[in-house]
């Protein structure tokens, strides 16, 4: 492994952090809709792989402020 490669490796690494903070909040966005739609959060928990709990904790995160990030977790 030389310099460069390292550096490419963690250029892509970086840029998929980002991507992934991207997506975390749209699938956040899109549990909080999903909670206002009134879809079940068996179903929610079911289709996102999180608990009940971390459900609960974006959803509410949501109706306290929209424009705050969420803290994962």
């Amino acid at each position: 492994m030389d310099k460069r490669s390292l550096t490419q490796l963690a250029q892509r690494f970086r840029d998929s952090e980002a991507r992934t903070e991207i997506l975390r909040q749209e699938l956040a966005a899109a549990i909080r809709q999903a909670s206002v739609d009134d879809v079940p959060q068996k179903d929610i928990c079911e289709a996102t792989g999180y608990t009940r709990q971390q459900v609960r904790r974006i959803v509410l995160a949501g109706e306290d402020d929209t424009d705050a990030p969420l803290v994962a977790g």
